[in-house]
């Protein structure tokens, strides 16, 4: 009796392998595709999977450099609009006006670099078909971060940081959507 509890034992141990077996050597066979049939998606699937994953790359690196800015910028716009008011009102030093215009100049030159970057990531996620459904998000960012430019142009350095702040939001809800 014990042999036939063994052997009834091994008789399932072997039929359940090659059940097994029989289904994983089915898996592994290579599908020939049939001439004049539809190719695979696949390679498209990894080419978007692709662009997306570069586009959120390159909406999480300018949401980083924006805020990283905006967060060093905001003294330094009130203290330019300060000493603003000190040279109109005659109280500032002698080379206070040409210090902070030298600041002025490169607030505004990083302000316009930003706006150069977020503009081409408005136009990748336009022309990319992988990225344009997510265009609603990020769309209006250059002419926001343009209203930022024109404020910081016109001595509104304050509010020019809020006004990127505005993209900033925008580029979070855009990584937001993104998978």
């Amino acid at each position: 009796m014990k042999t036939n509890k063994s052997l009834s034992k091994f008789i399932a141990l072997f039929a359940a392998c090659l059940i097994f077996f029989t289904f994983s050597a089915e898996a592994q066979k290579r599908k020939v595709p049939r001439k004049g049939a539809a190719k695979p998606s696949v390679v498209s699937a990894s080419g978007n999977s692709f662009e997306i994953k570069a586009g959120v790359q390159k909406v999480s690196t300018q949401a980083k450099n924006l805020s990283n800015f905006i967060y060093r910028f905001g003294n330094v716009a009130q203290v330019i609009e300060d000493l603003d008011r000190d040279i109109k009102a005659g109280k500032a030093s002698r080379n206070a006006p040409d210090l902070n215009q030298k600041n002025k100049r490169a607030v505004l030159t990083t302000i316009r670099d930003f706006r150069a970057g977020l503009a081409a990531l408005e136009v990748e996620f336009r022309t990319k078909p992988a990225l344009k459904n997510y265009l609603f998000q990020i769309q209006g960012i250059a002419d926001i971060s343009g209203n930022a430019e024109d404020q910081a142009a016109n001595g509104q350095f304050v509010e020019a940081g809020k006004t990127l702040l505005f993209v900033v939001e925008k580029l979070v809800d855009t990584l937001a959507a993104m998978p």
